[in-house]
């Protein structure tokens, strides 16, 4: 009897929660996913999960038999690199988390270009503001922004991702004129929640040094899509990625602000575990990312 799909399967519920999660992040049937954990459960004679309408829960025998499925798992996804290797061209899946708004704007442009250089690949991309276990989690990489913490993973720093400073016209035209950092003080900031950016933002001053100023906000969100919204709206100035906002930038609804204070860039770095083996589909998108975004930086400087 073939095991490891079972075994997946089950791995994935104790791990979500669900049958429903657990069948999407498997691109299953919620119907499946049970047959799939209900089969291991008569093979082995004991219920592993506790059922209710709404969720499910580890049964005691099946929190101790879930440690033990990883390590085959493991073992088996092993075997599978090693495979990978021998084959010496990537394919298989990769599992991938970053923030929301680099996700949406960079990377998952990013992301379709390499899959159709590498059809042998599939990926599965989380976008999450909330930062995730990259072991735990079962990520085979990770992308986060701004200064890192000592994690122990391997770090690569894809160079700066540019921010710009911006206001919808009208709100401009009916407030006082922004000549200065320091004039924000007396304006609408639009708060980013999950970011260093939330109550100070930082600014290259002409002169060589570099500007931090204290903001405030009536409007706090921990979306950036939302702020968007509201800058054009005229409820205040926005700072975030000048990629999000291009197109409101190229049609006219938002303009810059403070042009020759321009603001201190936030970076993009990419991790992943120190112990992972680096197979050829870890290897290529690695070096895809690399040249990618560091082209795209050198262009942006230009």
């Amino acid at each position: 009897m073939d095991l490891i799909v079972p075994l997946r399967s089950f791995a994935k519920v104790a791990e979500v929660g669900s049958f429903a999660a657990a069948a999407e992040a498997l691109d299953l049937s919620p119907q499946l996913v049970g047959k799939h954990v209900q089969t291991l459960e008569q093979h082995l004679g004991v219920r592993l999960l506790n059922r209710t309408t709404r969720k499910q829960s580890l049964t005691d025998f099946g929190q101790a038999y879930l440690a033990r499925a990883r390590v085959i798992l493991e073992e088996v996804e092993s075997a599978e690199q090693l495979a990978e290797i021998a084959r010496g061209r990537p394919m298989g899946r990769l599992r991938i988390s970053a923030p929301v708004i680099f996700g949406v704007h960079a990377l998952g442009p990013a992301v379709v270009a390499y899959m159709q250089q590498y059809p042998d690949v599939q990926v599965d991309l989380n976008l999450s503001n909330s930062l995730v276990n990259v072991v735990e989690d079962g990520y085979d990489l990770v992308f986060r922004t701004g200064d890192l913490a000592d994690s122990g993973l391997v770090a690569r720093r894809l160079g700066p991702y540019p921010l710009a400073l911006c206001a919808a016209p009208g709100y401009l035209a009916a407030r006082p004129p922004i000549i200065h950092p320091q004039d924000l003080s007396r304006h609408e900031c639009l708060g980013f929640a999950h970011s260093v950016i939330r109550t100070r933002w930082s600014f290259h001053d002409p002169q060589g040094g570099v500007l931090t100023v204290p903001v405030s906000s009536r409007f706090m969100v921990n979306q950036a899509e939302p702020l968007l919204t509201a800058a054009v709206g005229g409820l205040g100035l926005i700072l975030q990625p000048f990629e999000m906002m291009s197109t409101v930038l190229a049609s006219g609804e938002l303009v810059e602000v403070l042009p020759r204070f321009v603001p201190v860039s936030t970076s993009i770095n990419l991790l992943y575990p120190r112990d992972r083996q680096v197979t050829p589909k870890l290897r290529s998108f690695l070096d895809f990312c690399v040249a990618r975004f560091t082209e795209q930086s050198m262009a942006r400087e230009r």
